[in-house]
């Protein structure tokens, strides 16, 4: 194609010296030889382009080819995907009738304040003499109370996120499925890219409520963190006060009582 171009411009060129010679009567014009020259040049350039636009054409069809054919031949080894579901809470024996309903609270998160509090010791209300306690006496019973009430309260609310989380279970896993059938269909109508990123958006949502449940739990385990550090930082306190009064008390009780002793020794 290239050697057939060259030549016509090669004949252009020559056609554009002025002839005088006559052949047979017929006299070259050069100004009609060079139009013809032109026009040679325009129709291999026409010919040369819808050969490239035939090639692109066929590529095109044969990406939508592929792409038709993609779900069944690119998909179908992930179409026996397993199933992930929760392992449902054994039923305890129940022996004293307390058991069943803390099980269903952390199957359905119904009830589980008193779920919680039915198979827990029962909370006991402000001890009698609480207010003639010394301030230092009131807070220490007081801490202890609230470690217990909050404690109570922590328990509750992880039980009944647990158990909700666990009752929403087989719809998100109905709704995972029917993404996944979707996905391996052969359907013309569920390859278009609308129905493709329809399902992306829904596979996104399925995923920031599952980010949500798993944040909840986690804040729940946080809550319970909490109330156990609580504990501790009680116990320790109450220790620092123990020691910061241990001079005054024995000088108070047990030096009097030392003294005591050694007079009566001495009698």
């Amino acid at each position: 194609m290239k050697g057939s171009t060259l030549a016509l411009l090669l004949a252009a060129t020559t056609l554009t010296i002025p002839a005088r010679a006559q052949f047979g009567g017929i006299v070259l014009d050069p100004t009609q030889a060079a139009h013809a020259a032109q026009q040679l040049l325009q129709g291999s350039q026409l010919y040369t382009t819808t050969i490239k636009t035939t090639q692109n054409v066929m590529e095109t069809y044969n990406l939508a080819q592929r792409m038709a054919t993609a779900p069944s031949s690119y998909y179908t080894a992930f179409s026996n995907m397993a199933q992930q579901t929760w392992t449902p809470v054994a039923h305890p024996a129940n022996t004293y009738g307390n058991s069943l309903p803390w099980t269903n609270a952390a199957t359905n998160g119904n009830g589980a304040a008193a779920a919680n509090q039915g198979v827990s010791i029962q909370r006991t209300g402000q001890i009698s003499g609480y207010s003639s306690l010394s301030l230092q006496g009131q807070q220490a019973i007081a801490a202890q109370g609230a470690t217990v009430d909050l404690g109570d309260a922590v328990n509750a609310t992880s039980l009944q996120t647990i158990g909700t989380v666990r009752a929403n279970a087989p719809q998100r896993e109905a709704d995972i499925k029917t993404l996944e059938t979707a996905s391996h269909s052969t359907d013309p109508t569920q390859q278009t890219e609308l129905a493709t990123l329809q399902r992306i958006n829904q596979a996104m949502l399925l995923q920031l409520r599952t980010q949500q449940e798993a944040s909840q739990m986690t804040q729940a385990q946080s809550l319970q963190q909490m109330v156990q550090q609580k504990q501790q930082q009680d116990a320790l306190k109450m220790s620092m006060q123990a020691a910061d009064g241990y001079e005054t008390n024995y000088a108070t009780h047990i030096s009097t009582d030392t003294t005591g002793l050694n007079q009566a020794f001495t009698y």
